[in-house]
């Protein structure tokens, strides 16, 4: 499985519309979407998947086909590529079922078919969908490492009776990898996820941790950074971590719930990174040093995603990356 921040061929985003839960904020994250769009396509293709109907402002490859939702991180295939085989990648379309049965997602589960059958997605297709299995609740360093979290993947209605050891081999064997790194901390307060990787940990080149920081409300990131220091690379030597700051709390008015706000959910793209930032100038600033330091060869680009934490995502759980 290669690593977020090599080559691309596209981005796949999944557009809001008056059927989703984005209806109430439709003008609001349609915004955010074209925002996101604008600097995807100043670097590299776009896929927009969207009903027939639906008002695109782009020329891009579009899509038609019913969808519940936007969250193309977790309905969008995973992409491997075959090492002894150049420039050929494999789809692994899994099951996405609403992260454990919260949500309903039978036709976000039917988008990949629709991708590869119009032909918008080459390669190899490969159906595991008797396994659920969401793209945010994995990252990988293209090397042979997967980072993961037990609170996802053995979270309820996704995968039992299997075992972590069991779902361990299926990932080794299906993303090619030779170790999965599994996180026992960290969660984020209003996270619909049970804990997805990418709203907590993120691998970056040269052996690199970026990481969101604790506070009194969630003390188990403590116990994440805790658990990352004594992390070692397949090599054997430590990472280098460095230390995203979590935003102060955003709530969501009328139920008064804290949102899940996070700098970790950022996107890599070529030659950039789309940071999350949420109308903290201080700490959107600092978000976005600290991801510069990680990726120093790229701009870094902030996105406001005050409206996509109303949804409990952010910009990484919009998005898919091909290869």
């Amino acid at each position: 499985m290669p690593a977020e921040w090599e080559r691309q061929s596209s981005i796949q985003l999944t557009w809001p519309h008056k059927d989703t839960d984005w209806a109430p904020i439709l003008p609001e994250i349609t915004a955010v979407y074209e925002t996101i769009a604008r600097e995807i396509l100043k670097r590299e293709d776009l896929i927009i998947v969207a009903p027939e109907g639906t008002n695109l402002p782009f020329s891009t490859h579009n899509v038609h086909c019913p969808t519940n939702d936007t969250w193309a991180r977790d309905h969008g295939f995973i992409t491997v590529v075959e090492q002894d085989i150049p420039h050929s990648t494999v789809l692994l379309d899994f099951c996405f079922n609403g992260w454990g049965q919260k949500f309903e997602a039978a036709l976000d589960n039917q988008i990949n078919r629709h991708l590869y059958d119009q032909g918008i997605v080459k390669g190899t297709y490969e159906s595991h969908l008797d396994f659920v299995l969401e793209g945010g609740s994995i990252e990988s360093d293209g090397r042979g490492t997967i980072f993961t979290t037990a609170c996802c993947l053995l979270a309820p209605h996704r995968n039992q009776p299997m075992t972590q050891q069991q779902i361990d081999d299926r990932l080794k064997q299906w993303l090619g990898a030779e170790r999965i790194v599994w996180l026992h901390h960290g969660s984020l307060i209003g996270d619909d996820t049970d804990g997805h990787i990418d709203t907590l940990v993120r691998i970056c080149p040269d052996d690199t941790l970026l990481y969101i920081a604790g506070d009194d409300d969630h003390p188990d990131l403590l116990e994440m950074e805790k658990e990352l220091q004594t992390l070692r690379t397949i090599d054997g030597r430590p990472y280098r971590l460095l230390r995203l700051p979590l935003p102060r709390p955003i709530y969501e008015t009328a139920q008064n719930d804290r949102l899940p706000a996070t700098y970790a959910n950022y996107l890599v793209i070529n030659g950039a990174v789309l940071v999350p930032t949420y109308g903290q100038p201080d700490l959107d600033a600092e978000a976005m040093r600290i991801i510069g330091q990680a990726f120093p060869d790229r701009d870094i680009v902030g996105i406001d995603c005050r409206p996509v934490i109303r949804q409990h995502g952010s910009l990484h759980c919009c998005t898919m990356q091909y290869y």
